[in-house]
């Protein structure tokens, strides 16, 4: 399935939903791409997973924010892989480095940086160590196993609308 029609698919899940994340917030190794920058050559030509670009082009039409929360070792590695896919640009915030904690610096780094509530944010990561630290902050999170895909995508702001639904329900009792 090409960009456009990722794209063009992934419009259509944005339209099933009523309440949509302010900001998007992405992996990189194994969630954007299928490989961990420290391994590879920044000479290298890197790819995404193949929903990755359609999905990221469909968010920025939507006007929904974006950002990168990764553990990276090779910090600068990712930002070169990210020009050379030509997708530096799309991000509001990129919190790319190395730590030994979960994620949870990352976001707090990110919240600070946007201003968006981290109940407005929605997550996509590949480690299942990251996934619970950063729910307890309020993001809704979602562990993907072969990257960023589009059922991953409708399962994440599916999952993100039911959250919000009830904390909205809870602040009106």
């Amino acid at each position: 399935m090409g960009d456009e029609r990722v794209k063009a698919e992934a419009l259509q899940i944005l339209g099933l939903f009523q309440v949509l994340p302010r900001l998007v917030v992405f992996d990189l190794d194994y969630t954007l791409w299928p490989f961990y920058c420290e391994c590879r050559s920044k000479r290298d030509s890197p790819s995404l997973f193949r929903h990755a670009r359609g999905i990221i082009y469909a968010l920025k039409e939507k006007g929904i924010d974006m950002a990168i929360a990764s553990r990276s070792p090779t910090p600068d590695k990712a930002k070169v892989f990210l020009d050379k896919l030509e997708l530096q640009s799309m991000f509001v915030a990129q919190e790319i480095f190395s730590s030994w904690t979960h994620k949870t610096e990352h976001f707090q780094k990110i919240q600070r940086k946007t201003g968006i509530p981290y109940k407005s944010m929605l997550f996509f990561d590949d480690e299942d160590r990251n996934i619970d630290p950063v729910s307890n902050l309020g993001v809704t999170s979602v562990l993907v196993e072969n990257g960023v895909n589009l059922d991953m995508f409708k399962l994440g702001l599916s999952n993100f609308a039911t959250k919000y639904a009830a904390s909205s329900r809870k602040e009106d009792e």
